[in-house]
C-alpha cells in the first residue's frame, strides 16, 4: 500500500471532496496541505450534504485521523464553527481524530478587513476573492510577520505580534484603503479564548505523519482549489494565494517526496470557474445554463454561480505535467446526460497557429480560440452504472477520448453525487 495525493486539474470545484471521502476508506490518515477556508469540499453521504472548509473530508469516517498541515492558513473561528457543526450531527471531533499543525498560520481579523477593502477599492477590476483574508495571511507568512498556531499557546507572543501588526495594518487600512481601523483588545480577547479550546489539537503534524508512515499506515493528502488557480502556474493574477499542485505536499505537510506514490487528478466532465479570469471554453448560451442548472454549480464557500463551459483538455494536460498525475478521476459525468452533442477542447488556435499548452500571457490567452472535438451525447440515466460497460456507448467514447488525449488512465468515474454512484477502476493505494 502506498500514499496518495488528490489534486484538482482545473480551476477548482472539481469534486475533490467526494473522491477524498471515497479514498479515505482505504487510508489511515487524511491530511490537508494548503489553502484556507476559501475552499469548500462538498460531500453527499446517504443523501445528506456536508461541506468541509478546513477539516479534511476524511472526518466523516469515524476511524480516520485528520491532520491540518502547516501549508494551510486557518481562521480559528471558522475551524471551531466547523467542529461544532460536525459534533451536532454526531461526528466526533477530538484531538484523537484531528490535529492542527503548530506551524500553520492563523487568519486574523485585519487580514479579512484588508481583503474586503482591497476588492472594494478595485471596483470593476477586482479579482473576485472570497474575502476570507487568505491572501493577506499568506502575505504576512512570506513577510515573516505572521501569527502561527504555536503562538496561540504563548499569550505574550500572541499579544506582541497582534500589537505590532495592528500598527502597520491600521495605517494601511485608514490611509490607503480608506477603511475603518481595528482595535487590539477585542482581537486579543477573542483569539485568546479560542486558543484555550484549540490548544489540545495543536501538534507537530510533520512528526505525526512520519511516525504513521514508519509503522506502515497509509496517508491520503488532500488539496484545495485547482491547478490553474496555482499562484505560480495558474492564470495569474486570477489565482489563489497558495500552490494547489501535488509538489506542495512536501512543503505543506512536512513530508519527503519519496513518501508520495500515486497522484490522482480530479477532472470535472466539463469546466467551471468562480469569479473573474479567462475561460476559453466558457458557454454563454442555453447549453451553459443547462450544465449550470443540472450540475447545481454554485460555489460551496461563496454561493456564487459558477461559469460553465466545455471540458478543456489543454488545461487538463498542463495539469498532468505540473502534478505528475498517475490517474484521473472524472466527476459529474451524469450532468452531461441529455445533451445531443458534447464537445471537448483538444487544443487552442492562437493568431493562426495551433498550440497545445495554455500561454502565460492573459492577452494571448484572450486571443486563443478553442479547437473542439465534437462528439455524440447520450440521454440514458447513468447514475446506476457499476462498471464502464454499463455506460452508453457515447459516454464510454467520451471517456476514451479523454484518456487518449491526456495519456492518463482513469481510476474512478463518478456518475452521481453519492458515494455509491461511483465506478471504481483502480485502487490508487495499490502501488504495484
Amino acid at each position: 500500500m502506498g500514499n496518495v495525493v488528490v489534486v484538482g486539474t482545473q480551476w477548482g470545484d472539481e469534486g475533490k471532496g467526494k473522491v477524498v471521502d471515497l479514498l479515505a476508506s482505504s487510508a489511515d490518515i487524511v491530511v490537508r496541505f494548503q489553502g484556507g477556508n476559501n475552499a469548500g469540499h462538498t460531500l453527499v453521504v446517504n443523501g445528506e450534504k456536508t461541506i468541509c472548509h478546513l477539516i479534511p473530508s476524511g472526518i466523516l469516517h469515524e476511524d480516520k485521523k485528520c491532520l491540518i498541515g502547516n501549508g494551510v492558513v486557518v481562521d480559528p473561528a471558522v475551524l471551531l464553527e466547523e467542529m461544532n457543526d460536525l459534533e451536532k450531527r454526531g461526528i466526533s471531533v477530538t484531538p484523537e481524530r484531528l490535529s492542527l499543525s503548530e506551524k500553520a498560520h492563523i487568519v486574523m481579523p485585519y487580514h479579512k478587513a484588508i481583503d474586503l477593502a482591497r476588492e472594494a477599492a478595485k471596483g470593476s477590476g477586482k479579482l473576485g476573492t472570497t474575502g476570507r483574508g487568505i491572501g493577506p495571511c499568506y502575505e504576512d507568512k512570506v513577510a515573516r510577520i505572521g501569527i502561527r498556531a504555536v503562538d496561540l499557546l504563548e499569550p505574550d507572543t500572541l499579544e506582541a505580534k497582534i500589537r505590532t501588526n495592528l500598527k502597520e495594518k491600521n495605517f494601511y487600512l485608514e490611509k490607503f484603503l480608506k477603511a475603518e481601523p481595528l482595535e487590539f483588545q477585542p482581537i486579543y480577547e477573542k483569539y485568546s479564548s479560542m486558543a484555550e479550546i484549540l490548544a489540545p489539537f495543536i501538534a507537530d503534524v510533520s512528526q505525526e505523519i512520519d511516525q504513521a508512515i514508519k509503522v506502515g499506515k497509509t496517508i491520503l493528502f488532500e488539496g484545495a482549489q485547482g491547478t490553474h488557480l496555482d499562484v505560480d502556474h495558474g492564470t495569474y493574477p486570477f489565482v489563489t494565494s497558495s500552490n494547489p499542485i501535488s509538489g506542495t505536499v512536501c512543503a505543506g505537510a512536512g513530508v519527503g517526496p519519496d513518501k508520495l506514490h500515486h497522484v490522482v487528478g480530479i477532472v470535472k466532465a466539463y469546466t467551471t470557474r468562480v469569479g473573474a479570469g479567462p475561460f476559453p471554453t466558457e458557454l454563454l448560451d442555453e447549453t451553459g445554463d443547462y450544465i449550470q442548472e443540472r450540475g447545481a454549480e454554485f460555489g460551496a464557500t461563496t454561493g456564487r454561480r459558477r461559469r460553465c463551459g466545455w471540458l478543456d483538455l489543454v488545461v487538463v494536460r498542463d495539469s498532468v505535467r505540473l502534478n505528475g498525475l498517475t490517474s484521473l478521476s472524472i466527476t459529474k459525468l451524469d450532468v452531461l446526460t441529455g445533451l445531443e452533442r458534447v464537445k471537448v477542447c483538444v487544443g487552442y488556435e492562437l493568431d493562426g497557429r495551433r498550440i497545445e499548452s495554455r500561454p502565460a500571457s492573459l492577452k494571448k490567452l484572450a486571443r486563443c480560440k478553442p479547437l473542439y472535438e465534437d462528439l455524440p451525447g447520450w440521454k440514458e440515466d447513468i447514475s446506476s452504472a457499476k462498471a464502464v460497460k454499463d455506460l452508453p456507448p457515447q459516454a464510454r467514447n467520451y471517456l476514451k477520448v479523454i484518456e487518449e488525449r491526456t495519456a492518463v488512465p482513469f481510476s474512478l468515474v463518478s456518475v452521481g453525487p453519492g458515494r455509491e454512484e461511483t465506478i471504481k477502476l483502480k485502487d490508487p493505494f495499490e502501488t504495484s
